[in-house]
């Protein structure tokens, strides 16, 4: 069985979704296995644009697709998000998407406590506020909601009263009211109708596919520079983001799994607090940020900009287990006379090559560059090798001698068709 599996190799925004779109044209059946819709994925098809938060890109391709049990979801955010799309004309009905019964529910409390956190507050996280990090808290304090639960609804009232036992505490130190158990019971019977069609398992559908023989393309949110433990802690996601998650998050075996593909932007950005040894507070930054289009697709903010960071890609090659990298929005450094890649770290007059674990350590790195020449040309819309500037080309290959990984695809633009395969990440 020839599996994918599509992990974010920086700090997220690396351009998953238009890579994760192109390849499901390849795939069977695609799967969401972690995360929940505090990530945005934009594709680009014609002149429609998709902005999907916890569909599985395979829907835009009308391929089968899990949301799997290792993501948080909102209900009534997923049923915006399939109005919306459905109202750009692609129709999203339980014969297309299944909802994994063991995947647990954000609510309307878990945002609450979200916002009540980040605005109190000394050193803020930068989190959206949407209540992912409260929700995966519950999941693992065997408290939270699923979404089968929204099959049996004689039995939420006493599991809302199990949950708000706990909130209760929390809010009160926040200074704000208790849950109101019946407006949330009552929310939850109303949504769970609406829901409950879409709603079966994760594993026995994967199951399925592996015994038919099917291209399964496993799909995950932000990137390995975010995750719980592999990333710049604690300024990171509430999830494990490694493809190591996408078997306990959709319920495969890790042999399934496939070729793990990261996702590499050309440059680097972040969102939100924390740790970045490349960023560029100056006109480079501007001029990325602005050529880039970086605002994020779920909040809008503005992405943090910087040089490439071939260290920190280097590291999440390998605590991610990437096989292969698909090069994203490599256009954008179209223009620059030079391009600077960091290729290691100088801490307290010591050269290192890796992220260290401590946050403090983390914040005093100085970025060592490597300086290489740029091109005039254009690259956007590139759709092989020989349409690239040689500068261009050389940039390219000295990331692969810097990460320890080859690159597989090269996106040179937004749009689905402006992607030069290189290795097809399916055989």
């Amino acid at each position: 069985m020839a599996n994918v599996t599509v992990i974010g190799a920086q700090w997220g925004d690396e351009g998953k979704g238009k890579i994760i779109d192109w390849l499901s044209n390849r795939a069977e059946m695609v799967v969401r296995f972690q995360g929940g819709n505090n990530a945005g994925h934009t594709i680009v098809v014609g002149d429609k644009t998709y902005k999907l938060s916890l569909l599985p890109s395979g829907v835009v391709q009308g391929k089968r697709s899990i949301i799997g049990n290792g993501v948080v979801v909102d209900p009534w955010s997923l049923l915006d998000e399939i109005a919306r799309v459905g109202a750009a004309g692609l129709a999203v009905t339980p014969s297309l998407l299944v909802l994994a019964e063991n995947a647990c529910l954000v609510l309307p409390l878990h945002r609450e406590l979200d916002a009540m956190r980040e605005e109190a507050a000394a050193q803020k996280i930068g989190t959206t506020k949407r209540g992912i990090g409260p929700a995966y808290e519950d999941k693992v304090g065997r408290r939270a909601l699923r979404a089968i639960d929204l099959k049996d609804l004689a039995s939420l009232p006493a599991k809302i009263e199990k949950l708000s036992a706990h909130h209760n505490v929390l809010r009160r130190g926040f200074g704000h009211a208790e849950v109101d158990a019946a407006a949330l019971l009552a929310s939850l019977k109303e949504v769970a109708p609406k829901l409950a069609p879409f709603i079966g398992s994760s594993w026995r559908e994967l199951h399925g596919a592996k015994l038919a023989g099917k291209r399964v393309l496993f799909e995950g949110a932000q990137a390995v520079l975010l995750d719980i433990d592999h990333g710049t802690y604690p300024f990171v996601t509430s999830s494990n983001t490694v493809a190591g998650q996408a078997a306990a998050g959709a319920g495969v075996s890790p042999r399934d799994i496939g070729t793990v593909l990261g996702i590499v932007k050309s440059y680097t950005t972040r969102v939100g607090e924390g740790p970045f040894p490349t960023e560029q507070k100056n006109e480079v930054g501007e001029k990325l940020g602005e050529r880039g289009h970086e605002f994020g697709t779920v909040t809008g903010r503005k992405r943090r900009c910087g040089w490439f960071d071939a260290v920190l890609v280097r590291q999440t090659c390998i605590t991610g287990g990437v096989d292969g990298i698909a090069l994203t929005k490599l256009d954008v450094l179209d223009g620059f006379k030079q391009i600077k890649v960091c290729t290691s770290y100088r801490l307290d007059g010591q050269m290192l090559d890796y992220l260290p674990a401590d946050a403090t350590q983390q914040a005093r790195l100085e970025p060592v560059y490597e300086t290489l020449d740029g091109w005039s040309e254009t690259t956007a819309g590139a759709r092989s090798w020989a349409q690239l500037p040689a500068n261009a080309i050389k940039y390219v290959r000295r990331v692969e001698e810097l990460i320890g990984a080859p690159v597989a695809l090269l996106s040179t633009s937004p749009d689905r068709d402006d992607t030069i395969m290189v290795r097809d990440p399916f055989v």
